[in-house]
C-alpha cells in the first residue's frame, strides 16, 4: 500500500493500465495452473482499479461534475471550488477540529499535536477519532485508508498538501489569512459539512454570552494583560490574537503596551513593566518552570499592579492562544466570567 501510494502521488502510476496474457501451448497440468493464475489476475484487476478510483481527484479550481448517481454541493473556499456530499459521513480534519466538534460532527480522523495527542481541552470529545498524523505532517496513507468523503483544512496547511489530499476525497481549505474572521471560518466549515443552521445557533449563543458578560461588568472596564510563558520564551499577546479578539468583543481594554494590531511580542526581564494592567491572565502550558520562576522572582514583577492586588489568573495556554474555534471561545468566556464577574460578587 505504501509503495502504491508513493507511485500514485508522484504521478508514475497509470490510471488506465493495459492487461494482456499471451497464449502458449499447455499440457493438462499446466492448463489448470495457468487457469488459476488467470482467475487470480481477473480478481486483482478490478481491485486495483477500485483503489485507483478512490484516489481520483474530485477537486479543482473549478466545480467538480457530480457523479451520475449522486448529488453534491459546490463550496467556494480558499483553494477554489469543490463539490462536496450533501451530508458528509466520513470526515477527516486537518485544522479547526474545535469547530467541527462544536457543530456536532465527530470526524473519523484528525491530526494531532506533535506529541501525538489531541489538544487537551478537546480530549474528552476525541474518543474514537483516528490519529492521522500531526499538524506539521499529516499521514496521507492513513487518510486514504479511512476512505473519507470530505477532508477539511485551512490555507495554513498549504497548497502542496491540498493538491495531494484533493486526489483522495473532496477537500475544502478555509481561507485563514485574516485572524479577525475566525467566526467566518466556522460558517465556511459548517457550509462544507451541511451544518449552517448549527453554526448560526453557535454564533447566536456566543453573542448572547458576550452581552451577558458586558452587563455583568457594569461600568467596570479593567485593562487586561495577556502574558504567555511558552517553553523558552515569554510573550505578551495583543489585539489580533485569539484571546485579544474575544477581549475586544466583550469590551475590555488592553494596557497601552498591548493595545496594538498584531499577534504578540517577545518579552525579556527588563520589559516586565509592559505586562502591567488591572489584571493579568497568565497563559501556561508546556512552559519552562525555571523561566516562569525567574520572572516571578524579579523585583519588577512584584511592582506590577495585578501582582500587588492578587489579580494574576492562570489559564490554559492552548485555549487562549490556539483555540480559534467556538469551543475555545466559550472557554475563554468561562475564564473571564470566573475571574472578573464571579470573584467580584464574592
Amino acid at each position: 500500500m505504501r509503495t502504491l501510494l508513493r507511485s500514485w502521488l508522484s504521478g508514475s502510476l497509470s490510471t488506465n493500465p493495459q492487461y494482456s496474457i499471451s497464449p502458449a501451448p499447455l499440457n493438462k497440468g499446466e492448463g489448470i495452473s495457468v487457469a488459476m493464475d488467470v482467475v487470480k489476475r481477473s480478481l486483482l484487476i478490478p481491485l486495483t482499479v477500485l483503489l485507483l478510483s478512490a484516489c481520483n481527484s474530485t477537486n479543482s479550481n473549478k466545480p467538480s461534475a457530480p457523479a451520475a448517481s449522486t448529488s453534491c454541493r459546490t463550496v467556494e473556499h480558499g483553494m477554489g471550488q469543490t463539490c462536496v456530499p450533501p451530508n458528509p459521513k466520513r470526515v477527516v480534519v486537518l485544522s479547526n477540529l474545535d469547530n467541527v466538534l462544536a457543530l456536532g460532527v465527530k470526524p473519523v480522523g484528525a491530526v494531532t499535536l506533535d506529541n501525538g495527542k489531541f489538544i487537551d481541552y478537546l480530549a474528552n470529545q476525541t474518543q474514537g477519532i483516528e490519529n492521522v498524523g500531526t499538524y506539521s505532517q499529516p499521514n496521507l496513507e492513513k487518510i486514504l485508508l479511512l476512505k473519507p468523503d470530505l477532508i477539511l483544512g485551512t490555507t495554513w496547511d498549504g497548497k502542496e498538501v491540498y493538491d495531494k489530499l484533493s486526489r483522495i476525497a473532496p477537500t475544502v481549505f478555509v481561507q485563514t489569512d485574516d485572524n479577525r474572521l475566525w467566526k467566518t471560518w466556522l460558517k465556511k466549515e459548517a457550509e462544507a459539512l451541511g451544518k449552517t443552521p448549527e453554526a448560526e445557533k453557535l454564533l447566536q449563543n456566543y453573542e448572547q454570552r458576550v452581552q451577558t458578560f458586558r452587563k455583568s461588568m457594569g461600568d467596570r472596564r479593567p485593562q487586561i494583560s495577556v502574558v504567555n510563558f511558552w517553553q523558552n520564551n515569554v510573550r505578551i499577546y495583543m489585539k489580533q490574537s485569539f484571546s485579544g479578539l474575544i477581549l475586544q468583543d466583550v469590551g475590555l481594554p488592553r494596557p497601552p503596551a498591548q493595545n496594538k494590531d498584531k499577534l504578540w511580542e517577545r518579552m525579556s526581564l527588563e520589559l516586565i513593566p509592559q505586562m502591567d494592567g488591572d489584571a493579568i491572565f497568565l497563559l501556561l502550558g508546556d512552559h519552562n518552570e525555571s523561566n516562569l520562576t525567574q520572572f516571578k522572582q524579579h523585583p519588577l514583577w512584584s511592582q506590577l499592579k495585578p501582582v500587588k492586588e492578587n489579580k494574576v489568573y492562570e489559564v490554559d495556554n492552548y485555549i487562549w492562544v490556539a483555540g480559534w474555534g467556538m469551543i475555545g471561545a466559550n472557554h475563554v468566556l468561562d475564564d473571564l466570567f470566573q475571574h472578573l464577574v464571579e470573584q467580584k460578587k464574592q
